[in-house]
C-alpha cells in the first residue's frame, strides 16, 4: 500500500518527522518497507508564465520564448520543446539552479541568441523516466512561485506492507486514525458535506436474492453529468493524490470512485445509466451467478460464471461481478451524461478468493475479502454524490438503503490477569483502558478491585473484523503499549528428556545412512508435471492444483521418482556422469478413510516415501580395479543396509524393465519396489545408461527389531548343498520361503540357521522350462555337535518340503 505522507496529515499531524513517523507505524505493526520523496533534490526551479513562444531564426526545432517569473521584466528562454506554446505554465530553471544530476544552469546562447535559464520537463526534473515535453502545469498557479512549493513535491511516499488481519488500515482515513491512537495526535473529523436530492423521478430499484452475498446496498440516480476529462478535467488535487497512491487518472467518474476508495475505504462503483437495461422498471438484482453466464470485465477479461460467483445483474443478464470488478458493457465514458452510483457492503467470506481464481487481483476485492465498514455506506456514498456534482455538474436523486444480513458485533472479553500472562509483563487495567479508548473501541471495566480479577467487556467497532477471541484483543494491547517496551526473557520451564524406544529409528538417520553410502539429497516440488504422473505411476487422474505455479506443476505427486530422473538428467546435461542421490519426502493419494485432522486432510493420504537412484559407474574413478556400470545388486545392498530383514519379489511395474524389477516386503506387507527404469523412459529422458531406482514407505524402515545378546555357540556349522531342478518361472525367494516357513513344524529342520542361493544353470541337458538351483543349508545346534545323520536328514527334509511346495527334483 501507497501511502501520501502529505495527505495523511491532513488528516492527523503528530510532531513527528517522516522517519520517525515510519518506525512509530512499523513498530506498531504496519509496516514501512521504504520512504521514498516525492521529487529527489534540485533548487533554483520555479513556475514560469510562457508569455510568447516564436520560432527561431537560426534552427528549425527551437523556439524563443518570453516568460514572466513575477519579475519586473519578462526572460528570454531557448526552449526546444514541441509542445511550448504561448499561455501555457511550465517550470523553468533560472540561472544558478541545480538539477536532479547535480548540473548547474547558466546563461548559455543558442545559435545566436541568449537564453537566461531552462524550461524542464518532469524526467529533467527527475520525476518521470519518459518525457514528453514541457511538464504542463495546472493555470492556477502563481509565476515566480517554488515549484516544491507549488506543487508539493516535499512530500513523502511511504510503503506500508500491512498484513491480512488489518483491513481497517486499507485507506488514508484507516492509516490517520491508526496513527493517531499509535502517537496520540489528534484525528481531525472527516467533514462531509450534506447533499440535498433533486427529486428527478429516477430510481432504480434494487432486489437483492442473496443476503449471504451483500449485507447492505446503497445507490442513487445521478443526471446531466458531464465525464469529458477536457470540458470538466479531473481537478489537479486529486489527479496528484491518484498519482502519488500509484494510480493513473482515467477520467472524473472514475478518479472520483477511486479517490474515495483510497481516502476512506469503501468502494464504489459507477453505471452507465442509459446501458442498463429497464433500469427504472425491473431495475437491479443482486444474486450469485447462474452456471454459464458470461460476463465480459472492465480489463478486457471475459469470465465464465458458476454458482459460488455474486453479480450484479438487470434484466440481461450479469453487469457486475460482486465486490470485485464492473462490467464493460455497463462502463461510463466521454460520452456518459446519465448515471448510477452503487457503494455496498459484501460478505468477505462472499468475496474471498475469487479474483485469484479468476487470475487477477482488484483494489475493491482486495478490500472487500478482508471487511469493510458496513455503516457509513450511504455516507460515503453522500461523498461521492457531492465530489460529481462539484466537478461534473448534475443533478442527484435520493439514496436507496437496502440491508439484510449485517455481521453482528459480538463483545469480546479481556481478562487483565490473562493479558500480562500472555506478554511477560504487567500492564495496569487503567493503561489497558487508556489504550481501548485511543482505539476507538466500546468497553466496559468490571467494578474489581484489582487487576487480577479486573475483565474489560470490549465490543469491536464495525471496521474491525479481526477482533473475535480475547488473544486478539492482548495483540492489541502490545502493539499499543510498544513491542519495544516489552523486555526479553528466557524461558522458564521444566523439561523432560523422553526415552526414544530403542527400536524405533528416526526418518533422519535414513538421510545420515544414504549419505555415509555416498547419496545426495535432493528436496524437489511436491507439484510435479503431469506427464510424470502418466509415466511413472500410470496415475491419469492425480490431485490437480486449483492454482498452480506453472504449467508444468499442475498436480500433485504421487511418487517421488519423477523429480529425481529430472535431476539426473539436469546432472548428466552439465557433464555430471555419476550420480547417486535421494528424496525423503511426502507423496499424495486419495484415500477416502482419512478423517480431517490438524495434520490431515479429509480424503487424502500424505505418506513419507524414500526413493533413491544410481546412474554411472559403481565407484569414482581409480585404478585398483576395472569399474563398472552400477546395476541392480547394488542398489539392493544399497537398500538392505537401511533394513536388514526386507523380502524381494519379483513383479512388473510401468517404470521399471521388465524381469529386472521386484517388489520390496517387510513383515509381509509391501512396502515399495526396485529394479532399474526402463528403456522407453531411459530414451525419453535421455539416459544413456541405465538407471537403477527404488521407492519404499520410510516409515516402514523405520522400526527395527531390538538386538537380543546371545553366546557365541561352540559347536562348529555344519554345511549342505542341495542341487534341484524346478520350473523356470519359479523364482529362488519361493524356495528359500517354504524351507524356512517349514521349520517350525519339522523337527529335524530346526538346527537349519540360513539358506541361500548360490548357484543357477540354465540349457545343456536341461529342458527349455527348467532350470536348476543350487542351495547352501548351514546347520547348527549351540549345545551339540550334529552328527552327519541330523544333517542328512535337514537336507532329506528340505527336499521334501521343495517336491511339495514347486515339484523341485534332485539333480
Amino acid at each position: 500500500m501507497l501511502l501520501v505522507e502529505s495527505w495523511l496529515r491532513s488528516f492527523v499531524n503528530p510532531p513527528l518527522n517522516t522517519a520517525e513517523l515510519a518506525h512509530a507505524l512499523t513498530m506498531s505493526g504496519a509496516e514501512v518497507e521504504s520512504i521514498r520523496p516525492i521529487a529527489p533534490p534540485f533548487t533554483g526551479i520555479v513556475v514560469a508564465h510562457i508569455l510568447s513562444a516564436e520560432k527561431h531564426p537560426n534552427a528549425d526545432k527551437l523556439k524563443v520564448c518570453t516568460v514572466d517569473i513575477g519579475l519586473d521584466e519578462p526572460l528570454q528562454i531557448v526552449c526546444g520543446a514541441s509542445n511550448a506554446e504561448v499561455g501555457m505554465k511550465a517550470p523553468l530553471a533560472m540561472v544558478g539552479a541545480v538539477l536532479p544530476d547535480g548540473s548547474t544552469i547558466n546563461k548559455g546562447q543558442l545559435r545566436g541568441v541568449e537564453s537566461f535559464g531552462m524550461l524542464c520537463s518532469q524526467r529533467e526534473l527527475g520525476l518521470s523516466s519518459e518525457s514528453t515535453g514541457l511538464w504542463r502545469l495546472p493555470n492556477t498557479l502563481i509565476a515566480g512561485e517554488d515549484i516544491r512549493v507549488a506543487m508539493n513535491l516535499d512530500d513523502n511516499i511511504l510503503e506500508i506492507k500491512l498484513t491480512p488481519n488489518k483491513a481497517d488500515c486499507l485507506s488514508v482515513w484507516g492509516m490517520a486514525r491508526e496513527t493517531a491512537a499509535i502517537t496520540g495526535a489528534t484525528l481531525q473529523p472527516k467533514i462531509f458535506n450534506t447533499v440535498t436530492p433533486t427529486r428527478i423521478g429516477d430510481v432504480v430499484p434494487v432486489h437483492i436474492e442473496a443476503p449471504d452475498l451483500c449485507g447492505r446496498f446503497t445507490g442513487r440516480v445521478i443526471k446531466g453529468v458531464s465525464n469529458n476529462p477536457i470540458t470538466h478535467p479531473t481537478p489537479d488535487w486529486i489527479v496528484s493524490r491518484l498519482e502519488r497512491a500509484g494510480q493513473r487518472s482515467i477520467n472524473p467518474l472514475v478518479d472520483i470512485s477511486n479517490y474515495v476508495m483510497l481516502e476512506l475505504g469503501q468502494p464504489s462503483h459507477v453505471f452507465d445509466l442509459a446501458k442498463l437495461s429497464n433500469s427504472t422498471t425491473t431495475g437491479l438484482t443482486v444474486r450469485w451467478a447462474k452456471q454459464g453466464e458470461v460476463l465480459t470485465l472492465l480489463n478486457g477479461q471475459t469470465i465464465h460464471l458458476n454458482s459460488n460467483m455474486g453479480i450484479i445483474a438487470d434484466s440481461q443478464g450479469p453487469q457486475a461481478l460482486a465486490g470485485i470488478m464492473g462490467g464493460d458493457a455497463t462502463a461510463v465514458n466521454e460520452f456518459t451524461t446519465d448515471i448510477y452510483v452503487e457503494a455496498a457492503f459484501w460478505n468477505p467470506l462472499a468475496i474471498q478468493g475469487k479474483a485469484r481464481t479468476l487470475g487477477f487481483s482488484s483494489d475493491a476485492a482486495h478490500r472487500f475479502e478482508r471487511g469493510v465498514d458496513f455503516t457509513t455506506t450511504e455516507l460515503y456514498l453522500d461523498y461521492i454524490t457531492d465530489l460529481i456534482l462539484n466537478i461534473c455538474g448534475g443533478i442527484c436523486g435520493v439514496a436507496t438503503d437496502i440491508t439484510t444480513i449485517l455481521p453482528s458485533r459480538s463483545p469480546v472479553q479481556l481478562r487483565v490477569a490473562r493479558c500480562n500472562k500472555v506478554l511477560g509483563i504487567t500492564i495496569q487495567s487503567k493503561q489497558i483502558a487508556d489504550i481501548f479508548t485511543r482505539l476507538g473501541f466500546d468497553f466496559i471495566l468490571n467494578n474489581s478491585m484489582t487487576d487480577s480479577d479486573a475483565v474489560f467487556i470490549v465490543t469491536p467497532p464495525s471496521y474491525r473484523f479481526d477482533l473475535e477471541i480475547e488473544e486478539d484483543l492482548i495483540e492489541e494491547v502490545a502493539r499499543l503499549y510498544g513491542f519495544e517496551r516489552i523486555s526479553t526473557h528466557l524461558p522458564i520451564a521444566t523439561q523432560v528428556i523422553q526415552a526414544q524406544p530403542e527400536g524405533l529409528y528416526s526418518l533422519h538417520h535414513l538421510r545420515i545412512a544414504l549419505a555415509q553410502r555416498d547419496y545426495m539429497e535432493a528436496i524437489n516440488y511436491s507439484f510435479v508435471d503431469s506427464t510424470w504422473e502418466q509415466d511413472f505411476a500410470a496415475n491419469t487422474t492425480p490431485i490437480r492444483v486449483l492454482n498452480p505455479i506453472s504449467s508444468t506443476m499442475g498436480v500433485m505427486r504421487s511418487t517421488l521418482l519423477g523429480g529425481l530422473v529430472a535431476n539426473v538428467k539436469h546432472h548428466i546435461s552439465h557433464r555430471m556422469n555419476r550420480v547417486r542421490m535421494f528424496e525423503l519426502g511426502k507423496v499424495f493419494l486419495r484415500n477416502n478413510a482419512i478423517q480431517a485432522s490438524y495434520t490431515s486432510i479429509e480424503g487424502y493420504e500424505q505418506p513419507q516415501r524414500l526413493c533413491a537412484v544410481a546412474y554411472g559407474s559403481i565407484n569414482q574413478a581409480q585404478w585398483a580395479s576395472a569399474n563398472r556400470a552400477v546395476d541392480f545388486y547394488d542398489l539392493k545392498a544399497d537398500l538392505d543396509a537401511l533394513c536388514p530383514d526386507l523380502v524381494y519379489r519379483k513383479t512388473t511395474h510401468i517404470a521399471l524393465h521388465p524381469g529386472r524389477s521386484a517388489e520390496v516386503w517387510r513383515n509381509d506387507k509391501m512396502i515399495g519396489y526396485i529394479g532399474e527404469l526402463h528403456p522407453k523412459l531411459c530414451q525419453k529422458y535421455t539416459l544413456t545408461l541405465p538407471l537403477i531406482v527404488f521407492e519404499v514407505d520410510a516409515q516402514a524402515l523405520c522400526k527395527h527389531a531390538v538386538p537380543v545378546y546371545q553366546s557365541i555357540a561352540k559347536t562348529p556349522i555344519i554345511e549342505r548343498d542341495l542341487a534341484v531342478i524346478i520350473d523356470i518361472n519359479i523364482p529362488a525367494q519361493v524356495l528359500i520361503d517354504a524351507i524356512q516357513q517349514a521349520i517350525d513344524t519339522d523337527e529335524s529342520l530346526m538346527p537349519l540357521i540360513s539358506v541361500t542361493v548360490f548357484d543357477q544353470f540354465k540349457g545343456g541337458h536341461l529342458a527349455l522350462n527348467k532350470k536348476s538351483l543350487g542351495l547352501r543349508l548351514q546347520l547348527q545346534d549351540k549345545l551339540f555337535t550334529l552328527t552327519d545323520a541330523q544333517a542328512d536328514a535337514a537336507l532329506n527334509s528340505a527336499l521334501t518340503v521343495l517336491k511339495n511346495c514347486c515339484g523341485a527334483v534332485l539333480r
